[in-house]
């Protein structure tokens, strides 16, 4: 009696739940990472993971504008300064 290991064949299924492609995952936890990052302890790493999609994008938004409002401010603020020469003189 010969015996053989059982065919794998019909075994071959395609994944039919929802999840994260492996280049999507890289995504996330940038997006993870920039809002602990920049809000400044806020929230903690299981809070961020687990937040809904649409709040978690909702804070993103707002530092981003944040980020923005304060860029604009210091662009402004370097414009109204005029540069003025620095002389360095000699100490002799």
């Amino acid at each position: 009696m010969k015996t053989e290991a059982p065919s794998l064949q019909g075994f071959l299924l395609t994944p039919t739940f929802f999840g994260f492609k492996p280049e999507d995952r890289v995504t996330l936890h940038d997006s993870l990472f920039n809002l602990l990052w920049y809000g400044a302890g806020r929230w903690d790493w299981q809070t961020l993971y687990t937040m809904p999609v649409h709040i978690r994008r909702f804070w993103i938004s707002k530092i981003n504008k944040m980020q923005d409002e304060a860029a604009a401010a210091r662009e402004k603020q370097n414009q109204a300064k005029p540069k003025k020469p620095t002389i360095v003189k000699s100490p002799l």
